[in-house]
């Protein structure tokens, strides 16, 4: 980072992943420039103010006195020492990935990339990608890949609302397409990142993010198939996974819940089974999981007129109310919630429907407003059935449990109470 620069590095994407390797980076004494193309995020983001979760306004500010700048313009990239791509990667309409926010960043810098650049994309896609989409653009001006500019990829692992985990102390894998790529990438993540591990190769660090949340998809569709079928045999899951649980090796606990939300396991084991189906070959435990976790929604709403069958309620008409609506405890964060999912199979089924989350102040279904109980005790004592979906720290249970007529605890975080009921 010593060659006369616009700027040491500039980050493409201002979300959840590039706002706080801006924090980080800025913090390290590097030159950084935040690239956005949302004017809203730009104009926030230079008066102060945070538009994600884990980023404060004061931690703002505290980086534009460090230097930091955002941008809704490309120009930033000619000259940079390094590019760092964090854009989404989500899923079209029909479940297959979608580079459209990849291949915009790479032709910004392909129209400004000059020699000795670093460029890493950080956004989570099939192995291939760097070399297979990113690497013919940015070489199809005549600079190649580990001659005239380096080129990486390093998975992004932020874990939204995590209080002991963020970038700085979650080791960094980079892959280059040479070993000097990946030389130039470690270089560049030591200067903020305590520990950073070498891939053999791009593929490789894209298929270590994949194989991470892979992982956590499978492992928590078994434990919501077990959980389908344990009350019927009359088995209390949660004390099984304590248990469980006391096994010092050989053994990880994954917990049930109303199905799987966020940025990453419902959409990046996709990535992968995409890939693996291009080569002609079914990837089963990807598919099946998906298929299960996909299936809880209307296994919790399932349930939940069961239980109100069982006091002579029928789910038409009766006052529901939903407690946590966010894909994560103690974050705002609703991005594939499964609680999206509930709420609509609810309202078909004619439910008097009502929602208390601290961290979500308006929440519409299919166009269709949720009223918002401001609450949750007084709520849960007018509502024939409140379902816990998610767990915020604002939520006291041993209260809720007390005032609530029927309480459905989908994370099974409550204490044993007549008036509960776990998933």
């Amino acid at each position: 980072m010593n060659r006369n620069t616009t700027a040491d590095l500039v980050i493409i994407g201002l979300g959840y992943v590039g706002l706080p390797l801006a924090r980080a980076a800025s913090a390290s004494g590097l030159k950084v420039v935040g690239l956005d193309r949302s004017k809203v995020v730009v104009q926030g983001l230079n008066s102060g103010s945070s538009h994600i979760d884990d980023i404060s306004d004061a931690d703002v500010r505290t980086m534009l006195d460090q230097g930091f700048r955002a941008v809704d313009s490309p120009e930033v990239i000619a000259g940079a020492a390094a590019v760092v791509v964090c854009v989404p990667t989500p899923l079209t309409e029909h479940g297959a990935p979608d580079l459209t926010a990849v291949n915009a960043a790479t032709e910004d810098i392909a129209a400004h990339l000059t020699p000795g650049t670093l460029v890493v994309l950080e956004s989570t896609t099939y192995p291939g990608t760097t070399d297979e989409v990113v690497r013919p653009r940015l070489e199809a001006d005549g600079l190649r890949a580990g001659v005239d500019f380096y080129l990486a990829f390093s998975p992004e692992r932020i874990d939204p609302g995590n209080a002991h985990f963020g970038l700085e102390n979650t080791p960094k894998v980079v892959g280059g397409t040479t070993p000097d790529c990946t030389k130039a990438a470690r270089a560049l993540y030591e200067r903020f990142v305590g520990s950073v591990v070498e891939a053999k190769g791009t593929r490789e660090a894209e298929m270590a993010k994949l194989l991470e949340n892979t992982y956590r998809h499978v492992n928590i569709a078994l434990v919501n198939e077990m959980a389908m079928f344990c009350r019927e045999i009359g088995v209390d899951l949660w004390d099984a996974i304590r248990c469980a649980s006391s096994k010092p090796f050989g053994f990880a606990a994954f917990h049930p819940g109303p199905g799987v939300g966020g940025h990453c396991i419902p959409i990046d084991p996709n990535y992968l089974s995409y890939k693996v189906r291009s080569l002609g070959i079914p990837f089963r435990f990807v598919e099946l999981a998906q298929e299960i976790n996909q299936r809880m929604p209307a296994h919790v709403v399932s349930r939940a007129a069961d239980l109100l069958n069982q006091r002579g309620k029928p789910i038409r008409g009766s006052r529901i109310l939903l407690l946590g609506v966010t894909y994560k405890p103690d974050i705002s964060d609703q991005r594939e919630s499964p609680a999206v999912d509930v709420a609509e199979l609810l309202l078909q089924r004619g439910a008097d429907l009502h929602y208390a989350d601290p961290r979500v102040q308006g929440w519409a279904v299919e166009g269709t407003p949720v009223p918002r109980v401001d609450d949750y005790l007084t709520g849960a004592a007018q509502a024939d059935l409140t379902i816990l979906l998610q767990q915020h720290s604002e939520f006291d249970l041993d209260r809720l449990a007390d005032h609530a007529q029927l309480l459905f605890d989908t994370r099974g975080k409550s204490a044993d109470h007549p008036q509960v009921v776990k998933l």
